[in-house]
């Protein structure tokens, strides 16, 4: 079952497979328990991700706790065609192929659906959405959900009182928003930036729209590399943050003017539209590292633009009535994973830990959960951060049954 590119691909995937593996000690400790312990037998769990090899790491933990998996993509380009050809020669049902079209992808998450999942495993929210929307909820026990953006659409549904299982907001647990959201998103955008041009970041301004997790993360790593940073922000506390951590802080309006390289990171529309590309300088280079293509107005440059042509895998060339050159990375796709391989190893580790721990509970308390977006519990952050710690070889200090006394009364 399932539809991929190309079969062939397959070794190349398990090989990419196990370099990830090699880096996600955590998941892999998780993995061995679930192997002895069988939590997830008979479970059918449809996810909706991104297939990567760490992705394939994590539906392999899955699948040794019992768990049969059937696999879609959360992106129509962020698809490693050998990683899911890999996965689908051991056994995983995976509809995803990296270029599907729009009628494709949505076709590969209706597969998911008609598989009949009890667990949900989503990235972005579209795979929770389409259940709702074709009122195929029944027999589904919970979700998962890893993204800022996914868990807005998930909390819409329950404030509308649709909701029709509970959701797990995995992106919220401080040990995948702290470290994927910060650490991962900025470096891998970088690098899907660089991959794409090729550009010097030192000595350039980079405009970073939104001052969120994902947006403090890529700033701080453009500074590192040398970049001048202006912080847009609608929120006055974040724009207050951004500031105080040494940012230019400035409306995108006056930011456009003198930006070399712009990256969105909101989870918004239309940030960068027809009024900033009017006056964008020659050779502005334009990334999105939000989850979905709405943040740049692709629709509004192309209409302005009298010229457009690739210059290089993942970068256009959108040449302006006056003669200006604006380039647009990744067709304002996610920058990270359709230009780049996405977030690092390491990172991932946490973050799909705790997907993977999120399913045991929605099984472990089915029926016990009501339907609606519920949290990681610290516990659980703690026991990942202290695995993870464990395979870096860091130790630290623990409370004295003094020192716990102390931190307990009230006096």
């Amino acid at each position: 079952m399932g539809r991929i590119r190309d079969p062939s691909l397959s070794e190349r995937g398990r090989r990419q497979i196990e370099w990830a593996e090699r880096h996600m000690p955590v998941l892999l400790r998780i993995r061995s328990r679930f192997a002895r312990e069988t939590p997830l037998e008979g479970v059918k769990i449809g996810a909706c991700l991104h297939v990567t090899k760490e992705t394939a790491a994590l539906v392999r933990t899955l699948e040794a706790g019992g768990a049969e998996v059937c696999l879609a993509a959360s992106n129509p380009l962020s698809t490693q065609d050998d990683v899911a050809a890999a996965l689908s020669e051991g056994g995983t049902d995976v509809y995803a192929w990296r270029g599907q079209t729009e009628e494709e992808y949505r076709w590969a998450i209706d597969m998911v659906i008609r598989s009949g999942p009890n667990v949900t495993m989503d990235d972005g929210g579209d795979l929770t959405v389409a259940i709702h929307e074709a009122g195929a909820a029944e027999g589904v026990w919970g979700g998962t959900e890893e993204t800022t953006t996914g868990v807005i659409r998930i909390r819409a549904l329950e404030r509308e009182g649709r909701l029709a299982y509970p959701v797990v907001a995995v992106n919220n647990a401080a040990t995948k928003w702290d470290f994927d959201n910060v650490y991962g998103t900025g470096q891998s955008a970088l690098d899907g930036i660089i991959r794409a041009t090729n550009i010097l970041l030192a000595g350039k301004r980079v405009v970073v729209a939104g001052y969120g997790h994902v947006g403090r993360g890529i700033a701080a790593r453009a500074r590192g590399m040398g970049a001048r940073v202006i912080v847009t922000e609608v929120d006055p506390v974040q724009a207050l943050r951004a500031v105080m951590d040494g940012y230019d802080v400035m409306p995108m309006s006056e930011a456009a003017r003198v930006g070399d390289v712009f990256v969105t990171a909101t989870g918004n529309v239309d940030v960068l539209r027809g009024e900033h590309f009017a006056v964008m300088r020659d050779g502005a280079v334009l990334a999105n590292a939000g989850h979905f293509d709405v943040e740049i107005s692709v629709g509004e440059i192309r209409e302005a633009a009298r010229e457009v042509r690739r210059v290089r895998p993942n970068l256009e060339e959108y040449v302006m009535p006056d003669g200006r050159r604006i380039y647009l990375l990744a067709e304002g796709r996610l920058v990270n994973l359709v230009a780049a391989e996405g977030h690092p190893s390491e990172v991932m580790d946490i973050s799909f830990a705790n997907q993977a721990l999120a399913v045991e509970r929605l099984v472990a308390e089915r029926g016990r959960l009501q339907p609606r977006v519920i949290g990681v519990p610290p516990e659980v952050d703690r026991e990942i951060a202290s695995l993870k710690l464990e395979s870096m070889g860091i130790s630290i200090d623990k409370l004295s049954p003094e020192q716990e006394a102390y931190l307990r009364s009230w006096r």
